[in-house]
């Protein structure tokens, strides 16, 4: 992890498309604005996370479902002998 001290009105750049600017420091918070190109999306971690467990989660299939497709594999004469 790459560690950068900014004061207020300060910016980074990443990779010429990202410009992260500290607009306020209060406290323990730091309130930070980001320019970026309308193509990246940009999360809070605590929402991308919520967001990959439930893309993780309808991904997996139900044991249900994984059962009910065997069930009709053998039932159309596709048995494993």
């Amino acid at each position: 992890m790459l560690v950068l001290s900014r004061k207020k009105g300060e910016s980074i750049v990443i990779q010429d498309q990202i410009e992260v600017t500290v607009l306020a420091v209060e406290g323990d918070t730091v309130r930070i604005g980001i320019s970026a190109p309308k193509h990246i999306d940009i999360f809070r971690q605590e929402i991308y996370a919520a967001i990959q467990d439930a893309n993780r989660e309808s991904a997996t299939p139900l044991a249900a479902d994984v059962e009910a497709f065997m069930e009709r594999l053998r039932n159309n004469g596709l048995k494993k002998d």
